[in-house]
């Protein structure tokens, strides 16, 4: 394990809010400059960077639409020439529109392809020609992508979304692979962490209990499991669920279609 960053910078995707946001914040406590991406909520990412600013000076946001190819690829270089260099990319935004085998189509699952599989991948392919422009050395980057218990353990609701998740996945391996030794690449695969309007508060906190450790993760949880990754540099081509042990368990439906 090696110690916490010194001026090194992370470029975090779909920080203005929820898990994003809280990735963002723990990176900056543990010593990481963040780029706080965002796509509609502006004033969100201004907040999230005016937090991380109390621990770590010299964040900024960075706002780009990730279902464009051309925005996408022009994200990573506008952080550099703003902030300098980037060490990380942390791929937490996604897309989670539901549909099922009956509702399947062309149009919803190129939207969740395109911001859940390859964004990420373009923004690794991104970093690592970033790095190797710097002639920076082993392990020296990392990519850390966000993922889902449900892939372990799965029923068929959202399945455009998880199809995008499944391919994301197998992207972990391929590019630990492809992009070694320079770049690590890491899955962190969550179970249920925060409510949505498909969820009463009710709902959530009883489903929230149904794993084999009694809980499930917190946005804590994921976020300090996402700065493990990041400093950890002998970790790559894995993925590290934090679920209480959700994947352990079957579940017919996803959590927002279940009654607890």
């Amino acid at each position: 394990m090696h110690s916490p960053p010194n001026g090194r910078t992370v470029l975090v995707t779909g920080a203005a809010r929820r898990l994003g946001r809280a990735i963002a914040l723990a990176c900056a406590q543990a010593g990481w400059r963040v780029a706080v991406h965002y796509h509609t909520s502006r004033q969100g990412a201004l907040e999230t960077v005016a937090e991380c600013a109390e621990w770590k000076p010299g964040c900024a946001a960075f706002g780009a639409d990730l279902s464009d190819e051309a925005a996408t690829r022009a994200l990573l270089p506008r952080v550099v020439a703003d902030l300098g260099a980037v060490d990380a990319v942390v791929n937490s935004a996604a897309l989670f529109d539901y549909d099922d085998a009956a509702s399947f189509g062309y149009a919803v699952m190129e939207r969740h392809w395109r911001t859940n599989t390859a964004a990420p991948v373009l923004m690794a392919q991104a970093l690592a020609e970033h790095l190797a422009a710097r002639d920076a050395p082993a392990a020296s980057g990392c990519v850390v992508n966000l993922l889902d218990q449900k892939l372990f353990n799965p029923n068929p609701d959202f399945l455009s979304y998880t199809l995008s998740k499944a391919a994301l996945l197998s992207a972990t391996t391929l590019l630990a692979q492809a992009l070694a030794p320079r770049v690590r690449v890491v899955g962190v695969a969550p179970g249920l962490t925060l409510t949505s309007h498909l969820l009463q508060p009710a709902q959530f906190e009883a489903l929230h209990t149904q794993s084999p450790l009694g809980r499930s993760s917190t946005p804590e949880d994921v976020a300090s499991t996402v700065c493990f990754a990041l400093q950890n540099h002998s970790i790559t081509g894995s993925t590290l669920l934090v679920d209480g042990g959700q994947h352990l368990m079957k579940f017919e439906r996803d959590f927002s279609m279940m009654q607890p």
